[in-house]
């Protein structure tokens, strides 16, 4: 099988909000159709009809899910394979179980191309029902080692293909590292998931140290209020900028101004926000949460800390301002890493995947 002879099922989120996941399956989508695929997207966050249900709790999830499934089933009689783009909790549950299962009553291979961070704590508590969906998909993917080595303590199997990052968009800026007034950006959701508040307690000690310092926080979430409370008490509200929701190219923007680019996550997995800033040539400080240790390596393409360290996170900016050697080694050791992440090295790996699914589907539906 080439490309071109590919009818794909694409099933996830989309922007907005932009993230990782809503990310992920817009820039597939658009790299295979670039490859000539036949893509059929079911987006799994499509607005409501009418829009004032979105208000009403009780009843949203079943507008949603009715149509949800109707376009599921129209997409299965069309394709050769169904990609499912799979998250932890009642994402799975609503989106990717319906769509495992539909695929499978039609006979269509199904990737389960599984995302979360959550996965131990998922996997233990909805082992069974998890387990009894998976046996129904073709091929469960993972991107990183870190969820691989998961499912395999689980007694699953999974393959890994990573994430994916466009050079073209996430590029460097023209100013050395070096010479660039202190920016320290951090470009995840404004939830506890993210511990922004150890993020802002971190900046409060590079101001200290740094006058001149300033922090950019771009993203949404129910914490921006009390996030922008807790920056005016700490000080430093003055230097802090909450943009609220960047698109893509404002967030490629926004890394090309960046001296730092700093994750303070609690639970990861394989962050496209490191990823992205990588490729932008800005060296990162990073917790070691979950899966970020498996991605980049403390000391060579990051500096790594422990979660809700803000002490340690503000000591490593610093370093990186004081060690401005350290700093550029750090960007040409991610700008090589990030090349690992491109289309040329993934998109191969997709193929392979496409090829195995639609072999296996074809097995079963035709049994020697």
């Amino acid at each position: 099988m080439e490309w071109r002879e590919l009818r794909l099922g694409l099933v996830g989120p989309l922007p907005p909000p932009a993230g990782g996941i809503a990310n992920q399956t817009l820039q597939l989508a658009e790299l295979l159709r670039s490859e000539g695929v036949a893509i059929t997207l079911v987006q799994t966050n499509a607005p409501y009809v009418p829009r004032f249900v979105g208000r009403l709790r009780g009843v949203r999830a079943f507008f949603r899910l009715v149509p949800y499934l109707a376009r599921l089933w129209r997409m299965t009689a069309r394709v050769d394979a169904v990609h499912v783009m799979a998250n932890s909790g009642w994402s799975w549950h609503l989106v990717a179980t319906p769509a495992i299962w539909i695929a499978s009553l039609r006979g269509i291979p199904a990737i389960v191309n599984y995302r979360g961070g959550k996965a131990e704590s998922f996997l233990a508590g909805s082992g069974v029902s998890v387990r009894r969906t998976l046996a129904r998909s073709s091929i469960v993917v993972v991107p990183s080692g870190f969820l691989q080595e998961i499912f395999s303590r689980s007694g699953l199997r999974a393959e890994v293909v990573p994430n994916i990052v466009d050079p073209a968009r996430f590029r460097p800026g023209p100013t050395p590292v070096a010479a660039r007034a202190p920016h320290v950006v951090v470009t995840r959701n404004l939830e506890p998931l993210y511990d922004i508040p150890a993020a802002l307690k971190a900046f409060r000690r590079i101001v200290e140290a740094m006058p001149g310092a300033r922090m950019t926080i771009a993203g949404t979430g129910p914490d921006r209020e009390p996030l922008r409370s807790l920056a005016e008490k700490l000080g430093i509200g003055a230097a802090v900028r909450f943009p609220g929701r960047l698109d893509r190219e404002e967030i490629a923007e926004l890394y090309r101004t960046a001296t730092v680019a700093l994750n303070p996550s609690r639970v990861d997995n394989m962050p496209n926000s490191v990823l992205e800033a990588l490729a932008s040539g800005v060296p990162v400080v990073s917790t070691r949460a979950g899966g970020v240790p498996f991605f980049v390596k403390d000391g060579a393409t990051a500096l790594l800390v422990d979660v809700g360290d803000d002490q340690g996170m503000a000591a490593a900016v610093l370093r990186l301002a004081h060690e401005p050697s350290l700093a550029e080694s750090l960007v040409q050791a991610g700008l090589r890493e990030a090349q690992r992440y491109t289309w040329p090295s993934v998109g191969g790996a997709w193929l392979a995947v496409y090829r195995k699914a639609t072999v296996r589907g074809s097995a079963a539906q035709h049994p020697a």
